[in-house]
């Protein structure tokens, strides 16, 4: 029989060393597999890396605008003195001269006085900081056409002014436009020129003006490679002359986002057309001009104002593959109703035909030459963009 050994006091001691010392090990392996089974994203809170600062949310914040009590599109603009532009032409370096109608001639800018107002709520205030805040460490896209382009450096003129000038740039890489705001927030706000969303001969950033534009209606994959690694999505699509190619490539667009969208982490809005003001008819009986010279939104008349730039019929495409989605959720902005009251905001002849200004003959004859299909900016998509930041802050909210 083996009889037992007792310690003496020092080999207690080195022994008590000798178990630490394999627990120690032994918990070191431990937690080396652990990282090498959880991969990367657990080592951040090994280094201390720290989380973003929660969002303060306003009492105004948290009683206004939720989705599931109130449709912000349905309302009435609502004129204001006090309402002032979040920016100016001369204080957002980034717009186009497409869109800076007072700093081409414009002579009126009663149209910046309106404040859209839903019906059943009000939206958040808009603050900067706040947008950039819900979207920190992220990249929020615009993909479509030059109405689209419009949205995107709207949505940057109302965020830049919060952003120090050493912490942000902005950058041409076609077909992208890349705003970003370093610092705190490491967020980029890019635009995506694809007019269709499938892929065309119309796809070059500056050269797309075509006599007869080519479409390859299943064709996505080249511009999605770039879009797949954006965290917020944001979509509109030129309207097609034929209903059925607009099916057809909402139909590829949509299997797209089945099956490249990671709906924990992407968020995907699709904007609605956006509508145009080409016949004064439409709104004043017998005359024969156009959105030149307008001054003040179509009059409601107690219901509804549909113009015939507006087609309905496409509505009801968007509203039905939007409908059919099954894994990815897609939160349809409609724009195109509140935007049909605006017939004073186009840039008319207050902007460019072919990147370049009109000239005084060109003026002269606004019947030939009024845009009334673009936007002024500051303008009609800042409302557009107010109410995308309400979408996000509520989901942030939530």
């Amino acid at each position: 029989m083996i009889q037992p050994t007792l310690l003496q006091p020092a080999d207690r001691r080195l022994a008590a060393a000798a178990i630490a010392s394999i627990l120690l090990l032994g918990s070191a392996r431990l937690l080396l597999d652990i990282f090498k089974t959880n991969h990367q994203p657990h080592l951040s809170t090994i280094h201390n890396k720290p989380s973003p600062p929660p969002i303060f949310l306003s009492p105004a914040d948290r009683r206004s605008f939720s989705p599931a009590k109130c449709n912000p599109f349905e309302g009435q603009w609502v004129w204001n003195d006090d309402h002032n532009p979040l920016y100016t032409e001369d204080s957002c370096p980034y717009l186009v001269k497409q869109t800076t109608c007072q700093r081409n001639g414009r002579p009126d800018g009663a149209y910046q006085r309106w404040r859209w107002k839903p019906a059943g709520c009000e939206l958040p205030p808009f603050e900067a900081a706040k947008m950039l805040d819900v979207v920190r460490g992220k990249r929020v896209m615009f993909v479509g056409d030059s109405v689209m382009r419009s949205q995107f450096e709207s949505m940057v003129c109302m965020v830049q002014a919060a952003v120090p000038r050493g912490a942000r740039s902005f950058d041409r890489v076609p077909p992208r436009k890349v705003f970003r705001a370093g610092g705190e927030w490491d967020v980029t706000l890019e635009y995506y020129w694809a007019p269709f969303i499938v892929e065309s001969i119309s796809d070059h950033a500056t050269n797309h003006t075509v006599h007869k534009r080519l479409v390859s209606l299943d064709a996505i994959d080249k511009h999605g490679a770039t879009w797949k690694e954006a965290d917020v999505l944001v979509f509109n699509i030129r309207e097609y002359d034929v209903a059925t190619a607009y099916k057809v490539a909402m139909e590829t667009w949509a299997n797209w986002l089945e099956a490249n969208i990671n709906p924990r982490r992407q968020s995907v809005f699709f904007m609605s057309m956006s509508p145009t003001h080409l016949w004064s008819w439409e709104w004043r009986p017998g005359s024969d001009g156009n959105c030149f010279n307008e001054t003040y939104p179509v009059e409601p008349a107690g219901r509804p104002y549909w113009g015939t730039g507006s087609n309905l019929q496409i509505m009801n495409i968007i509203g039905d593959v939007i409908g059919r989605l099954r894994r990815v959720k897609v939160t349809f902005m409609n724009i195109t109703q509140l935007s049909e009251y605006r017939k004073d905001g186009h840039t008319t002849v207050y902007g460019e035909r072919k990147g370049k200004l009109l000239t005084g003959e060109q003026r002269s004859d606004p019947k030939n030459f009024a845009d009334c299909i673009h936007w002024c900016l500051p303008g009609v998509p800042d409302t557009w963009n107010h109410i995308l930041y309400a979408y996000l802050l509520h989901s942030y909210r939530s």
